[in-house]
């Protein structure tokens, strides 16, 4: 029976997928305690360290599936070392095989790696799906480069921009988080075998040849020294998660602000069905961007907690392992359900050109002040334009009145300027800047 959200068969599509929870099934995390004791005892085999059908038969017989999970949880009520699984594991093994498990290892070397192994499993769908994302939001740029819509600033109308400029940021931005999560890699994925203290002293002869040869079979680097107590790296991967869902946030909080009844720019998909309120039948509620905006929140509260486990106590400390045994999984799981969510929302995200074009007509020509303003500035220079611009806004603002008609009353502005280039000056499509252009110099780069 489910006793978390993520588990729950209630509320579970709402805070993980059926992909991510597989990653970090009990079984699959037996299952990779299996694979590290199989790579080392591979290792320990073919180096004569380990006699070789022993070494075959451990190999053979390491399936998760083939073991009492339930006992081995029993297990954990008095314990937190691998022991619980070796015993298990030695009941199925012939031959006298079980003997020769575990050989020179220390439990943390095997549930330190298992935790790395799951978390790069974890960490392909991650970036797969990051990658995935950005493609939808590079689509998104192709499609609305040419789009105009208002700029905002402190919430309030500032100069016009294009849709594709405003979502060529996204795309910029979700290719910073692809490359942080690319370049972590080689950092992050790295194996612990070293013994009760590091020094593999149990395997002096063979320790560094057993190390090199059981991280190639795993499939992960190896580590230079022990890394028992230094969790930077684990700290690393919960950063760069993080840094994921802050932009995985923010860009559904932007769609949601766009989304009021009053701007109604952009919308989260709809479908006939989608319901979104019980007693107020006309509510189309941005239910999945709230979705995606509230676990990556829950997200970035993870990070903090996985840096204050770095603070371990000599040369081994369970108590910091038991917080990233919670806490990375947690990340990973709550991650995985708002890249589900945020595919879906930026493929099939509905757009409003037409309420864009409107909106930009809202302040009655306000926005376009400082087009104004620079107009006016090389004939009647630079402070009297600002003091012109800001007096006659500030009018038709508290008036909601027009601004060409605040600008017409004015008679500097008129003797200096004809009506037409006062239009020319309000126009929000001659005051683009260089949107188009940065939209362009996003697609090219990730092309």
């Amino acid at each position: 029976m489910a006793s978390t959200v993520i588990d729950s068969k209630v509320f579970g599509a709402l805070f993980s997928t059926d992909e991510m929870r597989r990653v970090f099934s009990d079984l699959n995390l037996v299952q990779k305690w299996l694979d590290t004791e199989t790579a080392l005892a591979q290792a320990q085999g073919e180096l004569g360290v380990i006699p070789k059908t022993q070494a075959e038969d451990i190999v053979k017989y390491a399936d998760a599936k083939a073991l009492n999970i339930d006992e081995i949880g029993e297990f954990y009520k008095s314990s937190i070392t691998i022991v619980p699984l070796l015993k298990a594991f030695k009941e199925i093994l012939p031959d006298n095989a079980g003997e020769y498990v575990h050989w020179g290892a220390t439990s943390q070397d095997i549930v330190d790696t298992g935790l790395i192994l799951q978390e790069k499993e974890a960490y392909q769908i991650i970036l797969r799906d990051m990658k995935v994302c950005q493609q939808h939001v590079l689509n998104l740029v192709k499609k609305y480069k040419d789009t105009i819509m208002c700029g905002r600033t402190h919430v309030i109308h500032a100069l016009p921009i294009t849709l594709g400029y405003k979502v060529a940021v996204w795309a910029d931005e979700l290719g910073r988080d692809i490359q942080r999560l690319e370049e972590i890699e080689k950092r992050v994925f790295v194996g612990q075998m070293s013994g009760a203290v590091g020094t593999l002293a149990s395997q002096p002869e063979k320790g560094l040849e057993t190390q090199q040869r059981m991280m190639e079979i795993l499939g992960l680097g190896q580590p230079t020294i022990s890394w028992h107590v230094a969790r930077d790296s684990q700290a690393e991967f919960a950063s760069t998660l993080a840094l994921c869902a802050g932009t995985l946030g923010r860009i559904a909080h932007e769609i949601l602000s766009l989304q009021r009844t009053e701007i109604l720019e952009l919308e989260e998909p709809f479908f006939m069905g989608k319901v979104g309120s019980s007693t107020m039948p006309h509510k189309r509620n941005p239910q999945v961007l709230e979705n995606i905006i509230a676990v990556c929140r829950s997200v970035r509260t993870i990070a903090p907690g996985i840096a204050e486990a770095m603070i371990c106590e000599n040369e081994r400390d369970w108590g910091c392992l038991l917080t990233e045994w919670e806490s990375i999984p947690r990340a990973c799981e709550l991650l995985a359900a708002a890249l589900e969510k945020s595919k879906d929302v930026l493929e099939n995200l509905i757009v409003y050109p037409k309420h864009m074009e409107q909106n930009l007509y809202k302040l009655r020509g306000l926005m376009m002040s400082e087009c104004i303003m620079m107009h006016l500035a090389p004939r009647l220079g630079r402070m009297t334009a600002h003091s012109i611009v800001y007096r006659t806004c500030m009018k038709a603002y508290e008036e909601e009145a027009q601004m060409k008609d605040a600008l017409m009353a004015e008679p500097e502005v008129t003797e200096a300027f004809t009506e037409a280039e006062i239009d020319y000056m309000l126009d929000p499509h001659n005051y683009l800047g260089l949107a188009v252009q940065f939209a362009d110099r996003v697609l090219q780069k990730y092309k």
